[in-house]
């Protein structure tokens, strides 16, 4: 038995006044300094404010790759202002963070890092329910029951997670996601690619989920192009975000795999962005799995309209089509390219295997590296090399 779970989704144009329609006294609003100064905090409120729903308190204080310092700060934050919503206005580090935040609220005898999937009847909408407002087109975390945390003290990525801290309401509103530049829209679009591949041929993979992410995978190759070249393309701008809810729900209810754990490894200890790490390691993982998922990379080519000649392999045609579009965009096709030093890379060789080996993504990889693979991954990825072994 398996289960698909998912939020209230509200999406298009003008999908953010849903939040004039919710019911209550109070939200507490989690966000980053970013979305203040942007006005789209000031655009929740006036939503909310019709509502009649106060707003007095703000955490503006959420970081990329929230750390479990920031989430037990703004856990005490909600304890002293008990709203009946938590209402996160951001991209996935702000979800992330606020999802974590109303279990340590409501469920003061769990701290963040105790959350996983045995976590459940945690009964946290009686208390204070979540909605999520989704500001980039990338995690998805609005749609998904994922909670990726940071410990500074281990440097590592913690894999959290549990259908109890699904959102209620997940708001997918184009309009709020403008203003990214080309450089995030970019490094955002390649983490909807990555969920969508890797939702599509993890080993949790099911009927109700492929469709998802396969449709997101032709999104992303249709209209990320567009939407990195021209921010005003407001078609591409609303595609792209519903694609990376739509991957969101697929992945979601599937798993992610080896794209993520090399890719969380690597941008905890270099402070890379996460689509762009994830982004990079996906032609490595594919080529890696090979053979075991043959008949999904042909089925995802033939999606994205690539032809895979009889008597050929199809990862080499996928890989080709991931490339050439991570190109087009200007993502890095190496740890190289990506701007980390050989010197560095090196010293920091064990700490990148120690990571990925224990990152929970693994667990639905088809293939599983062993620490000796692990470092033979990273080098190759370093250096841009296929994958033979």
């Amino acid at each position: 038995m398996w289960y698909f779970v998912c939020p209230e989704v509200v999406f298009g144009e003008d999908a953010l006044s849903r939040l004039a329609e919710l019911p209550g006294k109070s939200a507490f609003i989690v966000t980053d300094k970013n979305m203040v100064k942007l006005g789209l905090v000031d655009r929740v409120k006036e939503q909310l404010a019709q509502a009649e729903i106060v707003t007095d308190h703000v955490f503006d204080e959420v970081e990329p790759d929230p750390s479990l310092e920031t989430v037990r700060k703004g856990s005490a934050m909600m304890r002293r202002s008990e709203p009946d919503w938590v209402v996160a206005v951001g991209g996935g580090s702000v979800m992330d963070a606020a999802k974590a935040m109303r279990v340590e609220y409501v469920r003061p005898d769990m701290p963040a890092e105790e959350i996983n999937p045995f976590s459940l009847g945690l009964d946290l909408g009686s208390r204070c329910k979540l909605v999520c407002v989704s500001t980039t087109s990338g995690t998805g975390a609005e749609a998904t029951w994922a909670i990726v945390l940071t410990d500074t003290q281990t440097e590592t990525k913690l894999g959290l997670g549990s259908r109890d801290v699904l959102a209620d309401i997940a708001i997918v509103d184009p309009a709020l996601a403008a203003s990214m530049p080309p450089q995030v829209t970019a490094d955002t679009g390649m983490d909807v690619l990555t969920h969508g591949v890797e939702g599509f041929t993890s080993t949790f993979k099911n009927d109700i989920s492929d469709g998802l992410c396969i449709r997101a995978i032709q999104l992303v190759f249709q209209y990320l192009p567009r939407a990195v070249a021209n921010g005003d393309d407001m078609e591409a701008r609303e595609k792209m975000h519903n694609a990376a809810c739509i991957a969101g729900l697929g992945f979601g209810n599937s798993m992610a795999a080896l794209a993520h754990s090399l890719g969380h490894a690597l941008g905890t200890v270099f402070h890379i962005p996460h689509g762009r790490a994830v982004g990079l390691f996906l032609p490595y993982a594919i080529e890696f799995i090979g053979e075991g998922r043959e008949e999904l990379w042909a089925e995802i080519a033939y999606a994205i309209k690539q032809e895979v000649p009889d008597g050929s392999k199809a990862v080499p045609v996928l890989n080709r089509a991931l490339r050439g579009l991570a190109g087009s965009i200007k993502q890095p096709l190496s740890i190289a390219e990506a701007g980390v030093p050989a010197d560095q890379f090196d010293r920091a060789m064990s700490k990148l295997i120690d990571n990925a080996v224990a990152d929970s993504q693994l667990v639905s990889t088809l293939r599983v590296p062993g620490e000796a693979e692990t470092e033979k991954l990273f080098r190759y990825a370093y250096e841009g090399k296929s994958i033979d072994f």
